[in-house]
């Protein structure tokens, strides 16, 4: 499921969660070579697996909704939602490829130790994530869109809201996406977006 695509390099990349095989209960990231735009070429390589507590929240370990991200000197991030979306705790990992690495080698990817975005009860943010980025129209800002429940225990379903928030990078060149935005807090448009009427 979730499957996106990876551009790198002059090359594509499929990039999916998925299971070891039909009895395994855990979710798992995969990467494979593309052909042309429709056409896998080659096996699919596992790329990470729930291994850490935090991604094991819930009944199952769970890696799903990979979204590639590229800071401003091209360098290439997989940042993936962690633990069940029916738990509080559902929250966004991240895996950084090393400059010059190859996608579809497991130890070319660097994976977060903890998550890079996760609840803030205090500010009406639980389970975040399932996530996509866009950039501002004029080019000047990078944005996070993920989904959130605004009390606990709202799990997966309807009560989750859209949300997006402005981010920065910092002076190693990784993403710093702060903490979730407290519900109703007026936040700027995008910067060369034009206001509303």
């Amino acid at each position: 499921i979730d499957g996106t695509v990876l551009e790198h390099a002059g090359r594509r990349y499929f990039v999916w969660s998925g299971r070891t095989a039909a009895h395994d209960g855990d979710q798992h990231l995969y990467v494979a070579a593309m052909a042309n735009p429709w056409t896998l070429a080659g096996d699919r390589v596992l790329l990470s697996s729930p291994e850490q507590a935090w991604e094991r929240a819930g009944r199952s370990g769970v890696n799903e909704g990979p979204q590639v991200l590229r800071n401003r000197a091209g360098r290439v991030f997989l940042v993936y939602s962690a633990g069940g979306c029916w738990t509080d705790d559902y929250a966004l990992g991240m895996l950084a490829l090393r400059d010059g690495g190859d996608p579809l080698v497991r130890a070319d990817w660097t994976k977060s130790d903890r998550p890079v975005f996760r609840k803030a009860a205090n500010r009406g943010a639980y389970g975040p994530g399932h996530n996509g980025f866009f950039r501002s129209p004029d080019g000047a800002e990078d944005w996070l869109v993920y989904h959130a429940n605004a009390y606990p225990g709202q799990g997966c379903g309807d009560a989750r809201s859209v949300r997006m928030q402005s981010f920065r990078w910092r002076d190693d060149g990784t993403p710093d996406f702060d903490v979730p935005a407290s519900v109703g807090t007026p936040l700027a448009v995008p910067s060369g977006d034009a206001p509303g009427p």
